[in-house]
């Protein structure tokens, strides 16, 4: 009897941990979906460095503190520093892409366009990382490819530049992923520090070519955006800290909702017929590929 109520407590406590990883995980979609809403917003008045360094200062403010508990060589000292750069690479390009296209596509099709990142994932890690992909998830792939064309909707067959750009975007972000797996002994922490420091200087060396006058209000709202972001990573973390990935990364599509939401009220952008049904095929595919991806790593597991 003993032995069973302490598998039912342990249970309970586990339960009670993925709901405290999956309330993480929703808040942080929402901290980042908002935060994108905001720089599409600012954007659309200032130059896109300048958004880049202004809101990179503002995070290194907030995790400053963390770095100086953690150890300043803990978190800037790191291993592979080569494909570190080449990360960062990545990030910076998509980071940069994604405001460029914000600016002129609506929030929730470049949303969704990006919600596409773990099919790019998958295609591109056959080639670089040397993995397989069996014929179902080959199949989920081509589909949600059909659900990105549904949200884009190429006029006459071609892409216009903002939607080339929202793709670029995703495509560095799925190559930042792919290298971000190769770095498993990196810490959470010195990542996100670096993702910083490598977005912000990139935003400094564009300033001599894009500054505008801001007031006091404009700049604290650029501020503001690398609070959140920063805020929103830590709350993504501790999701997977509290539960395993399976269980929470699932709920990161609820990011679409938000920028579907957001861009109604704010930007008046009424999202079509065509361009949710692209959103759909994009989230069934991707949820798809992510189950697949779990069942095929439990039966190599065990």
């Amino acid at each position: 009897m003993a032995e069973r109520s302490l598998g039912v407590g342990m249970a309970g406590e586990a339960a009670a941990s993925h709901w405290r990883g999956i309330a993480f995980m929703l808040l942080g979609s929402a901290l980042f979906t908002f935060n994108d809403a905001l720089g599409k917003w600012m954007v659309a008045s200032v130059a896109v460095g300048q958004l880049l360094f202004i809101r990179s200062v503002s995070a290194m403010i907030v995790l400053l503190p963390m770095v100086h508990r953690a150890g300043w060589r803990e978190v800037f000292v790191v291993a592979q520093p080569g494909r570190h750069m080449l990360r960062l690479a990545f990030i910076v390009g998509e980071v940069a892409c994604f405001y460029l296209a914000v600016r002129h596509l609506p929030l929730a099709d470049v949303m969704a366009v990006y919600q596409a990142t773990p099919l790019f994932v998958t295609v591109l890690a056959i080639p670089l990382l040397g993995e397989m992909v069996g014929w179902r998830r080959g199949i989920a792939v081509g589909v949600g490819f059909i659900g990105v064309l549904l949200v884009l909707q190429p006029e006459a067959g071609v892409f216009t530049a903002p939607a080339l750009i929202a793709l670029a975007g995703s495509t560095a972000y799925a190559l930042m992923m792919i290298v971000t797996r190769q770095l498993r002994a990196a810490g959470s922490l010195s990542l996100i520090v670096y993702h910083t420091l490598a977005v912000g200087l990139a935003g400094l060396l564009t300033l001599p070519w894009g500054w505008a006058e801001i007031d006091l209000l404009q700049t604290a709202y650029l501020a503001l955006i690398g609070a959140v972001a920063t805020i929103a990573h830590m709350s993504v973390n501790q999701a997977l800290r509290l539960a395993p990935a399976a269980v929470v990364v699932p709920y990161t599509y609820t990011s679409l909702l938000w920028a579907i939401l957001l861009g109604w009220l704010f930007f008046a952008d009424r999202p079509t017929p065509v361009m949710l049904l692209g959103a759909g095929i994009i989230v069934a595919s991707g949820l798809f590929v992510f189950y697949r991806e779990q069942k095929t790593r439990i039966s190599l597991t065990s």
